[in-house]
């Protein structure tokens, strides 16, 4: 059986990320040292000189080759880039004795570069600063793309990295900013970074520490959504602080590179992309029903349960409070940060209803947000449409356009693809962890939240919970999950298929 892969450029690929790795350990270490926690400190010294070691070995033992990189090359080379960098990121909470498990390491890890933020953890305030920061840090790296980082950060990796890229960011396309891509992951990064630092200076002024701020910005530019606190945001009890998490969760569930529109005046063109109204008009939508059905169900309604203390919310709620509650976690939802100020696990069956729609349908493509994608859905809807208008008018060309530009048939064809792929893998993920016996809610939901890489589901795992009672096995089904939804399905399930591996097979 031939498979015909490259596998020259694949380990020197794996030694760049190597390399990465060993870097991105750099400021947990910091941290470990900072907040006098020499233990952890040497846990991530002992992880940050192999991974330099074996980095420096592997790319001076495979040099830059001229073998031209190809489509398979391409899916086995970012599966293992994420799959070992969460292998990898799991070891030292591992060492430092957080998740004794390796199953939990490796879920908690591959939760946080895939940006899920779903957990094991059940004393989150007990563990050490720097590997809680670490935790976080991760969502800061899976955020942007882990490729897309190497390629900012060693744009002369020798390998055709642009190919490699495409494979992993989410939406259908790739945009490319620049001539070399190794320019247009700077100028997104140079991005991402500037949102993080407005972030962290304005929490601060909101009135948390650098250490605090710093974790949930992380959190909320990666819309990853680990916290240091067991109430995640709810902890800070602040208004301006909420405001500010809910802007830059929905900054960055935004395409990435509409922003650089910004500076060529094309504000015009900006607001009149049609995925980004969408995306604004969901928002807006889901805001508006939920705290209107939080609004009168807060007063109690015969047959129901009554009171806004039975929904998780303060008695005494106000208008400002219970609306800033639903935008807020709209926002969390559709951003697939999974961030939270209340268990909206109690909210009428209605609210989380919506909440799930908004777990399927994601961020824009070229964000940091999982899910199906709003540019998915959108084409999904005016595909069943023009199929209602061709049986009424058989004989009318319709063509399907977004901003005014025809859908190339092959990249409607891929979206069709991947929705009926993503039902597939949910369905499937969702019967393997059904034999840890939870219910069918906690169980789909659990599927469907790492699939989307949001959090938090509901029952069991809902925002008040967490993943810890499900077994190993189940553990580690929903942390492929994770890497799949986050590597938009194709690029992960393609290595099950037997013609990735022969290429003979026709």
């Amino acid at each position: 059986m031939k498979s015909d892969l490259n596998y020259h450029s694949i380990a020197r690929m794996m030694g760049v990320l190597f390399l990465v790795l060993g870097l991105a350990f750099v400021p947990s270490l910091i941290v470990a040292l900072i907040y006098g926690e020499s233990f952890e400190a040497k846990c991530f010294l002992a992880c940050l000189v192999p991974c330099f070691i074996a980095g420096l070995v592997l790319i001076r033992a495979f040099p830059p080759d001229d073998i031209k990189t190809r489509a398979r090359d391409v899916y086995l080379i970012v599966t293992l880039c994420w799959l070992v960098s969460s292998v990898v990121g799991a070891i030292p909470l591992i060492l430092a004795g957080t998740l004794r498990n390796p199953f939990d390491a490796f879920f908690e890890i591959c939760s946080g570069f895939s940006t899920t933020g779903a957990s094991v953890l059940n004393d989150i305030e007990g563990q050490a600063r720097s590997i809680l920061f670490w935790r976080s840090f991760t969502h800061w790296l899976g955020g942007m793309g882990i490729i897309v980082f190497m390629a900012a950060l060693l744009p002369s990796m020798g390998i055709g990295v642009q190919m490699i890229a495409g494979a992993e960011t989410p939406g259908p396309t790739m945009t490319k900013l620049k001539a070399k891509f190794s320019d247009t992951a700077k100028d997104l990064y140079g991005l991402y970074i500037i949102f993080t630092i407005v972030e962290i200076a304005l929490l601060i002024i909101g009135g948390l520490s650098l250490y605090d701020a710093a974790v949930h910005t992380f959190g909320t530019v990666g819309t990853g959504g680990f916290s240091n606190y067991s109430d995640s945001v709810g902890h800070f009890q602040s208004p301006f602080v909420q405001w500010v998490i809910i802007i830059f969760m929905l900054l960055c569930g935004i395409n990435f590179n509409l922003y650089f529109l910004i500076p060529k005046k094309k504000i015009k063109e900006f607001f009149s992309d049609e995925e980004l109204r969408w995306y604004l008009g969901i928002i807006a939508c889901a805001s508006i029903l939920i705290s209107i059905t939080l609004f009168v169900y807060k007063g109690g309604i015969q047959g129901h349960e009554p009171g806004a203390e039975n929904m998780g919310l303060p008695p005494g709620i106000g208008a400002e409070e219970l609306i800033r509650s639903s935008v807020f976690h709209v926002v969390s939802v559709i951003t697939t940060t999974g961030f939270a100020t209340t268990n909206y696990d109690l909210w009428p069956t209605f609210c989380k209803m919506l909440i799930l729609i908004l777990t399927i349908s994601g961020a824009c493509s070229s964000s940091t947000g999982g899910g199906v994608k709003v540019i998915r859905l959108m084409t999904a809807v005016k595909f069943v449409r023009r199929g209602f208008y061709q049986k009424l008018h058989p004989n009318r060309v319709l063509n399907l356009t977004i901003n005014k530009k025809k859908v190339p048939q092959q990249v409607a064809t891929d979206i069709i693809y991947f929705i009926f792929l993503y039902i597939a893998v949910l369905v499937i993920g969702t019967v393997l962890i059904s034999f840890d016996g939870f219910d069918i809610t906690t169980n789909f939901t659990a599927a469907l939240t790492c699939l989307s890489n949001v959090g938090p589901g509901l029952n069991a795992v809902g925002p008040a919970m967490n993943f810890s009672g499900y077994s190993d096995f189940s553990t580690f089904i929903l942390s492929l999950l994770m890497i799949a939804g986050r590597l938009e399905l194709f690029t992960f399930v393609m290595l099950f298929s037997p013609h990735f591996w022969n290429s003979n097979r026709v």
